[in-house]
């Protein structure tokens, strides 16, 4: 089977179903490793390279001009943030995502990431508000998704 086809089911088929629901994801490093590691697998199996042949990713990359995964998670969770800000009525989806659930005591150890923190860090605590110019919401897009790539290094 020619790579193109199988690139083509890669996309169609396998991308969608391992990132099903990216946009809820709070992606840590652990997150974003797993999800590459399991990409470069099936890159190597479509090539079919083995891991002992010792091929730089980058160069099996470059053969099969296949997506990043966490490229793709990072656009996905940026677009629907600037959907869930720009919603009007009180959807339950806005109102999850400004919950600050307050009873209770908190657990030990470091704070859990949250959804928000990825975007938070990177347009600040009035995101929501910047989100609803949806041309400078789309420029600021590359810049997120390159915090993600930087990270991968």
């Amino acid at each position: 089977m020619p790579i193109s086809l199988k690139r083509q089911v890669y996309d169609q088929c396998v991308l969608p179903t391992m990132t099903y629901g990216c946009q809820t994801w709070s992606l840590t490093k652990a997150t974003t490793q797993k999800l590459r590691v399991a990409q470069r697998a099936m890159e190597r199996k479509i090539l079919g390279i083995k891991l002992a042949y010792r091929v730089k990713c980058s160069e099996i990359r470059k053969r099969t001009q296949i997506q990043d995964i966490v490229d793709f998670v990072a656009k996905q969770k940026w677009k629907w943030a600037g959907h869930v800000a720009r919603l009007k009525d009180n959807r339950w989806t806005l109102r999850v995502t400004e919950w600050q659930p307050r009873n209770g005591k908190r657990s030990r150890g470091r704070q859990a990431r949250r959804w928000r923190d990825d975007i938070v860090k990177r347009k600040g605590n009035t995101w929501s508000r910047d989100a609803r110019d949806r041309d400078e919401w789309r420029r600021d897009a590359e810049g997120y998704i390159l915090q993600w790539m930087d990270r991968a290094s």
